[in-house]
């Protein structure tokens, strides 16, 4: 190549000067900005981008790609009490072996005709989480446990053709947020107050939000902050009487110990498979499930798939397809009641494989322990000076530490853990009110009595 001469990129196709020159013949155009007169003047880019000059090969940007992925520090590298909808649990090595597979980890959608195993795996992932959950349906994952918890809203609204949904003030800021962008402008999102000590609803405050217009009432349990709530059949028995419907969001590990939202009239659960078999990522493997009684007034309003098994043509033989297809956008496109696009099915088929690995005795032994750890951690930490647990109610695997006697903020707290390789509670200072100065902690199976008890060493010498 002349000095002069513009290099032609090897990760962008057609970038050799003398190829774009035939494809702008081609078209009938002399430059690429005629492409883009649509677009008013003002609005486009002018200069140049200041980007760092094009890697001229495979092994200077494996290089490159290295030394940035050193910055990071993971959960392999330090003790992470991070948690507040991704946590740190175990995955068996044979959750990766499997969804590693090409006709799994390639299958971007597919149809009967090219399914190799992953419709019935997905249908299998469906049995072991309705039995778990102690419900009869069970949705293909969606992205999250935000979209599941915003889809059962308007699901609901859709049911009972009302216009407001309640929304327990403990919830997820992040999911909260999703939750009201999917509901404008057709849905009125009301937030109902929890009581202040306890963290669970405040029945008052749920009583005076009741009205003829009320679809349902949407809240986590156990909540954002750890927190079990007590009065799930109150509250279930005040919903029936006004006409709602109740969503209950929940940590599905927690059934394992817990009893399931079926027990105490749930009409639909929601929630994330995260701690269900599946790594962090640095955020996500995060895949949202929506949990409902067979029952074609809630089958019918699901968006998203549902596998389900039925005799074929050959004695002995079983299908696995798609039930009301129609339905779904799939089938029906823009006449859908929700779009429903890219999935997370892939790790419906990770947690299949690990709730099939653990049993219902493995999971209850798993639920058990994360309890008994997070006892443990929380008796620990609220005996130092200053740290005082923020509510009195039983939790599950999170709870919420109150730094606010310590004369430290969370944020400087963190920083001087993380010096001593440590991953704090996540700082709710900033995104929930009246919880300043307050972390939430995750205990899980990855927390032995070392690995608490080097938690609260380091927290007495950054106290000190």
């Amino acid at each position: 190549m002349k000095s002069h001469e513009k290099p032609v990129h090897p990760y962008i196709p057609n970038s050799a000067p003398e190829v774009k020159a035939a494809m702008l013949k081609e078209i009938g155009i002399k430059d690429i900005d005629e492409l883009y007169e649509d677009i008013p003047a003002h609005l486009r880019f002018k200069g140049k981008m200041n980007l760092p000059k094009a890697l001229s090969s495979e092994l200077a940007l494996k290089r490159h790609m290295d030394r940035l992925l050193g910055k990071n520090i993971s959960v392999d590298d330090n003790i992470s009490f991070l948690g507040g909808g991704c946590s740190n649990h175990y995955v068996p090595a044979i959750v990766d072996e499997v969804i590693n597979r090409s006709e799994f980890l390639t299958a971007y959608a597919g149809e009967p005709y090219e399914d190799h195993g992953r419709f019935q795996a997905l249908f299998e992932y469906e049995s072991l989480m309705a039995e778990l959950l102690d419900f009869d349906v069970v949705n293909v994952p969606t992205y999250d446990w935000g979209q599941a918890a915003a889809t059962s809203v308007r699901m609901a609204e859709r049911i009972t053709g009302r216009g407001t949904v309640l929304v327990a003030d403990s919830v997820s800021p992040d999911r909260l947020s999703i939750i009201h962008n999917y509901c404008q402008p057709v849905m009125q999102v009301v937030l109902v107050a929890t009581d202040a000590a306890s963290g669970q609803m405040d029945m008052d405050a749920l009583q005076s939000s009741l009205s003829d217009d009320v679809a349902a009432l949407y809240f986590e349990n156990p909540a954002y902050t750890g927190v079990l709530e007590e009065k799930g059949q109150v509250i279930a028995d005040l919903l029936h009487a006004n006409g709602s419907l109740m969503i209950v969001g929940l940590d599905p590990l927690s059934a394992s110990v817990i009893t399931p939202p079926s027990q105490y009239g749930t009409d639909i659960a929601c929630g994330d498979i995260q701690s269900l078999g599946n790594h962090m990522h640095f955020g996500g493997t995060l895949a949202g499930f929506i949990a409902t009684r067979d029952e074609e007034k809630f089958v019918m309003e699901y968006p998203s798939r549902l596998f389900g098994i039925a005799k074929t043509a050959v004695e002995g033989e079983w299908g696995f397809s798609d039930v009301a297809y129609d339905r779904t956008s799939f089938g029906v496109r823009e006449k859908g009641k929700e779009f429903v696009g890219t999935a997370a099915a892939l790790w419906g088929i990770s947690s299949a494989v690990y709730l099939a690995l653990l049993g219902p005795q493995g999971i209850t032994e798993l639920g058990q322990t994360i309890m008994q750890r997070s006892l443990y951690a929380q008796k620990r930490l609220s005996a130092l000076k200053g740290v005082t647990l923020r509510f009195t109610s039983a939790t599950f695997k999170e709870f919420v530490v109150d730094f606010s006697g310590t004369g430290k903020t969370v944020k400087a707290i963190n920083k001087a853990l993380l010096d001593q390789g440590i991953f704090g509670g996540k700082d709710l200072t900033e995104e929930m009110p009246g919880l300043s100065q307050c972390a939430l902690y995750a205990v899980t199976e990855m927390h032995g009595q070392a690995e608490i008890d080097a938690l609260v060493t380091a927290l007495e010498s950054v106290l000190a």
